[in-house]
């Protein structure tokens, strides 16, 4: 097999441009060896003089603008590390409509504009390539893409945010509470100084729209995904779900019923026997069930300058062996369908009630959930004015009426706090 030998530029020198930076300058010579693919890497943008010095950058090969890169025949991959819309998305716009393939870490753009990207890789015959997009080094893409072919997806569980898991455990480990957990989690680096694209579900969202895509080959855009973050869980109901065998998790859930998508982010208990109760810390795990393989996980760190490398890396090497790139021909990738959408899914509940003190309060709260059809699994009582239940699966539309009437009875204070449990 010949030797190909393919140009790579770098859009940003970040913590994961410069550790992609990192592995094709160690690793030359062992892709080489392993791939018959000679990756070189051409150009880098990035503005920042203290970073290119800090790689040990040669600065002949640092380019002054996008264009620069465009118009260079020496190179056939853009990989991309900014974040955020803007300027990504018009530089590789601009990348793919020369002709070249791009290489994103990017869930933010690519969720957005995946199908203004998709259009420019027709029109220059590029390929897109977004393994890094969800759940760092882990290669989920690729499974979904290419080894689940005998599959019809029916659903997806992930914890794909490294920060809130590692959030979350924390609070649930040692019992510290959330605002201490969050600070430490910034000293820390794994959250931002404004924390919201993470704690506020937004950085699921944006992984769960591609994973759903991919998984149901139906284009599910991130507005349609009902998201809540995990800034209202306490320490509290963490120990009160630890004692009725649950585990507090930011989840990415996603399936299809009779032809239509349900897909959400939000905190969930899961049961402790579950895989995905086990992923502790910054790591990530994606849950699959398939018609004809049953269920699969995927488990490794979903972030970082080295495993996000990983997968860039790979993508690089996989496009650069592709003699023709994959296209995503949703069924709606032009026009969503209003109607191919749940928005109101069925799960189990934990709810917790300030209640006054005195007897039959219980039994009042019984009959609402009765009357509406809703029945209780277990039941929890650990002070005179604090009422805990966990239901059986119902309509969330349903279980948000009746918990409006219940809060309305004689020694119901108020509903203190409601969380989603998923089995």
């Amino acid at each position: 097999m010949s030797v190909k030998h393919v140009g790579v530029a770098l859009l940003g020198l970040g913590v994961v441009g410069g550790g992609t930076y990192e592995i094709l300058r160690d690793k030359r010579e062992m892709i080489l060896k392993n791939d018959d693919v000679d990756v070189e890497i051409k150009a880098v943008l990035d503005r920042n003089e203290a970073r290119i010095a800090e790689l040990g950058i040669d600065k002949s090969i640092v380019a002054r603008d996008i264009d620069e890169i465009v118009n260079n025949p020496d190179i056939q991959i853009v990989a991309e590390f900014f974040g955020g819309v803007e300027p990504a998305r018009n530089f590789l716009l601009k990348a793919l409509y020369a002709g070249k393939s791009i290489v994103t870490a990017n869930k933010e753009m690519f969720s957005k504009c995946w199908q203004e990207l998709e259009q420019a890789a027709e029109a220059g015959g590029g390929g897109l390539y977004f393994e890094a997009s969800c759940v760092g080094g882990v290669p989920v893409i690729r499974a979904l893409t290419d080894s689940m072919q005998a599959n019809r997806i029916t659903s997806l569980k992930g914890i794909v945010n490294g920060t809130t898991n590692y959030i979350l455990t924390r609070m649930s480990d040692e019992g510290v509470d959330y605002a201490s957990c969050l600070k430490e989690a910034q000293r820390l680096g794994y959250a931002e100084a404004n924390p919201s694209a993470d704690v506020d579900g937004f950085d699921s969202a944006y992984k769960n729209s591609i994973l759903s895509s991919l998984a149901y080959r139906r284009r599910v855009p991130v507005d349609k995904i009902i998201r809540e973050g995990i800034s209202d869980i306490s320490v509290k109901d963490i120990a009160y779900g630890k004692e009725l065998g649950y585990t507090i998790k930011l989840l990415a859930i996603s399936g299809q019923r009779d032809g239509r998508i349900e897909a959400r982010v939000h905190p969930a208990f899961l049961p402790n026997s579950h895989p995905l109760a086990f992923v502790k810390g910054s790591f990530n795990a994606l849950f699959l069930s398939g018609d004809s393989v049953d269920d699969v996980m995927f488990y490794g760190r979903g972030a970082g300058a080295l495993p996000t490398g990983s997968a860039i890396v790979s993508d690089i090497v996989f496009c650069a062996r592709n003699e023709e790139h994959r296209r995503y021909p949703f069924e709606n990738i032009k026009d969503v369908d209003e109607n191919a959408f749940l928005n109101d899914f069925s799960t189990m509940y934990y709810v917790r009630f300030d209640v006054k003190t005195g007897d039959g309060t219980l039994s009042k709260i019984a009959g609402v959930l009765s009357k509406n059809k809703i029945s209780i699994k277990s039941v929890l009582q650990k002070a005179d004015d604090e009422l805990v239940l966990i239901t059986h699966e119902v309509r969330e539309s349903v279980m948000r009426k009746a918990l409006c009437e219940a809060e309305q009875l004689d020694g119901v204070d108020k509903v203190a706090a409601l969380i989603r449990v998923e089995e």
